[in-house]
């Protein structure tokens, strides 16, 4: 039996229905790569060029999709790839560590029009910020984007058991965190 997401491969995949495809593609996922990108670069725009990028290179590499795992989890590797990738350069370009720009980020979101998150929000943000990175991927897919360990075990190339105890332990920093802000 061929599902929606197999015939949607395969029409990716034919040059003849490619463009239709990848237009019902990015309708269907755009939402979701976008709120997965925000978690990671923070800023309204940046996200955009790195949803951007992140459509490009599928729309690229689209046959080198083998189907060993579901598309999405291939995409949101794309996307979080992308958004490392964006995050290092900006550090590098602004000749700033990773957490410096981490802080820089979640301060620019007292002033970012479209965050439209509260204090505690904000407070919130923070204690994720002082995480470090895997952790706080981690924290945002399972917390923010409510995926499952086995979809984020896929998406990270990475063992449930890991995830858990990744997951177990940022959630204790940022309580930790919290406490004491």
């Amino acid at each position: 039996m061929v599902n929606s997401e197999n015939l949607l491969i395969q029409r990716l995949k034919e040059k003849a229905s490619a463009e239709t495809a990848f237009k019902e593609l990015v309708s269907l996922y755009k939402e979701r790569l976008y709120w997965h990108i925000r978690n990671m670069v923070k800023d309204h725009d940046d996200t955009h060029d790195v949803l951007q990028n992140t459509f490009l290179k599928i729309y690229k590499n689209i046959n080198q999709f083998k189907g060993e795992s579901q598309l999405y989890s291939w995409m949101y590797r794309i996307a979080t790839n992308e958004a490392i990738t964006f995050l290092n350069k900006k550090a590098k370009r602004s000749q700033i560590s990773s957490q410096e720009l981490q802080d820089h980020l979640i301060s620019n979101l007292e002033s970012d029009v479209y965050f439209e998150g509260d204090e505690i929000q904000l407070k919130l943000q923070k204690a994720i910020a002082s995480l470090p990175p895997k952790q706080q991927q981690v924290f945002n897919m399972k917390y923010f984007e409510e995926l499952k360990y086995r979809e984020i075990a896929e998406i990270l190339d990475t063992s449930e058991g890991a995830l858990k105890a990744s997951y177990h332990i940022a959630v204790k920093k940022i309580e930790e965190y919290l406490k004491k802000n």
